[in-house]
């Protein structure tokens, strides 16, 4: 499968490229649904089209389950992406994301970390296994 195409990863480098202004100007300690808000407002001004909340069914042998797992933001109808402010990104936070582009058939992620004193420390960059 290779790399995501061009206009997927053009999103995902408009995501990254926004998300250092919510952090300049917050910095890091506050929660993460703060920072989705605010990188949402990001979005806005930048017109990029997204999705908050959005639910990730499971899909088993012809069942789906509405299991209440929900991906931070779905932008521009290609790019999942998982906020976290946490002191120390795991590799529980990966698999998540791995599991969300698996289900959701998402080619790319990011996993954003605000609570770090430089957000490129916080910014990983993941693609669905072919």
């Amino acid at each position: 499968m290779g790399e995501p195409d061009e206009a997927v990863d053009a999103v995902a480098r408009t995501v990254v490229d926004a998300s250092p202004a919510v952090h300049r100007a917050l910095g890091p300690g506050l929660l993460e649904s703060v920072y989705e808000r605010c990188l949402v407002h990001e979005l806005e001004i930048r017109g990029v089209a997204h999705a908050r909340q959005v639910t990730v069914p499971v899909r088993y042998r012809g069942l789906e389950l509405e299991t209440g797992f929900r991906m931070d933001l779905l932008v521009g109808g290609a790019v999942a992406v998982e906020l976290k402010a946490v002191e120390q990104m795991l590799p529980i936070h990966d698999a998540q994301l791995l599991t969300y582009l698996k289900l959701t058939g998402l080619r790319i992620g990011l996993l954003i970390n605000f609570n770090v004193p430089l957000l490129k420390h916080g910014i990983r960059r993941l693609i669905a296994p072919a």
